[in-house]
């Protein structure tokens, strides 16, 4: 049997047939595709068993991200972008080192402000980092992860209880107890010296962490302009599994990825989405491009680009949602460039391998309406801010689990469905409801 290839080459020729409104080309704009006559973990299956690790090499990143400049922006290298008086240099928008992780993503993006949860919340998260040590030896790292967790728990208990919202006060200090529980179990899962059991654990106590800082966010954070308060809103978070039928390829048959959708930080472009997985709009489509780049569907069949309301007849299309980080609620209809904000960074980045976000046509903010796409890349390269796609693509969700797996998935392989698991009950609006 093959061995499953884990990155394919980018050719712009080929890109530029898939992309037309959703991913810009010179031409055209960014991913818009033109027409052409439970807390399971599911696991992809592979048929030799291994694990599958990130696709591409560093050499491979930097001239696919290269191709992504010329292929977005529309100019012809990565200097021509420097030298455009409109934009800053880039190395103005660094700022640290960038958080990839999907999962600390999305819990650094919940609306809350509780330092005492967030000084556990660290070093758990820096486990990862300390696994990186070859061998046995980075248990001695773990361990100092662990201690500086549990002090941080025993020191701001008081706190984080206080943090939580009143009508979810008792589950959030059960979470805390289990929490606590956990830490100790991963305490002497180091000193068994059993390396191995370390990212199950660390993973577990990353979850309950998550949990009871949701349990913090006391209703929906804001009002959502009149203009769109009657369109389909996800007001919170919930989450799908999407199931995907690998085709040519003997080692991947299937792959289930589950991924969160972010309300509090774009109820509008989350809640469309929603409501086209209620309709089982995607159940049966097939992906449309797959170049190394990105992972798109979305396009369905006919003359149409995006989802026909029934109600109107119409393409429903919804505006550019961006959520700044420090800000209370987005801004819409227009990306940060447009706004002057070269400095300001979003509240769900491109950072992740698997960050889901909605296309649309290049010079039409407001134009989006079912084509979503996946970005596959390693953020070391694109940190957050400096990504020419931040601030100009309306993020709305991430790929938490088998996520390395969107590398494999090619254009032909079909989306067997998108199942919502999770988070209905935050769904205002929904028009599936009203056409049957």
């Amino acid at each position: 049997m093959a061995a499953i290839i884990s990155c394919n080459s980018y050719s712009p020729l080929a890109a530029s047939k898939w992309i037309n409104p959703t991913l810009p080309t010179k031409a055209s704009t960014f991913l818009t595709t033109p027409k052409y006559n439970s807390h399971k973990h599911v696991q992809c299956q592979l048929q030799n068993g291994q694990q599958k690790g990130r696709p591409f090499s560093l050499k491979e990143c930097a001239i696919s991200i290269i191709l992504a400049a010329e292929l977005i922006t529309g100019i012809p290298s990565l200097d021509a972008y420097a030298a455009n008086p409109s934009l800053p240099d880039l190395s103005v928008l660094i700022s640290g080192p960038p958080i990839k992780d999907p999962g600390a993503l999305l819990r650094y993006a919940l609306p809350i402000n509780n330092k005492a949860v967030r000084e556990v919340q660290k070093p758990l998260e820096d486990i990862s980092e300390s696994l990186k040590i070859a061998g046995v030896k980075a248990l001695d790292s773990v361990e100092r992860n662990v201690r500086q967790a549990s002090r941080a728990l025993k020191q701001g208990k008081t706190l984080i209880i206080s943090g939580l919202a009143e009508a979810k006060k008792d589950r959030g200090a059960e979470l805390l107890d289990k929490l606590e529980v956990g830490m100790e179990e991963l305490q002497q899962i180091v000193e068994d010296r059993n390396r191995d059991a370390v990212a199950p654990k660390q993973k577990e106590l990353l979850q309950y962490i998550g949990d009871v800082e949701e349990d913090m966010v006391d209703g929906f954070p804001y009002e959502v302009p009149e203009e769109y308060r009657n369109m389909p809103l996800l007001k919170g978070r919930a989450a799908v599994d999407m199931k995907v039928k690998v085709k040519d390829n003997p080692n991947l048959e299937e792959c289930v990825f589950r991924i969160v959708l972010d309300g509090y930080n774009a109820p509008v472009t989350a809640g469309n989405f929603v409501d086209l997985v209620q309709r089982h709009f995607y159940d049966g489509m097939e992906i449309q491009r797959a170049d190394g780049f990105v992972v798109q569907t979305g396009d369905p069949d006919g003359p149409a680009e995006g989802f026909i309301d029934p109600s109107t007849e119409k393409t429903r299309t919804i505006p550019l949602e961006i959520m700044v980080d420090g800000e209370k609620a987005p801004v819409y209809e227009a990306t940060l460039e447009e706004l002057g904000l070269y400095k300001a960074q979003t509240k769900l980045p491109f950072n992740a391998f698997g960050t889901m976000a909605m296309a649309r046509e290049e010079f039409e903010n407001n134009s989006a309406s079912s084509q979503i796409f996946w970005l596959l890349k390693e953020s070391e390269l694109t940190p957050s801010n400096a990504n020419i796609l931040d601030g100009r693509y309306a993020v709305f969700g991430y790929v938490t689990e088998n996520e390395d797996f969107l590398a494999d998935v090619k254009v032909g392989d079909v989306i067997e469905s998108i199942k919502l698991v999770s988070g209905l009950d935050n769904l205002v609006n929904p028009s599936y409801k009203i056409a049957g």
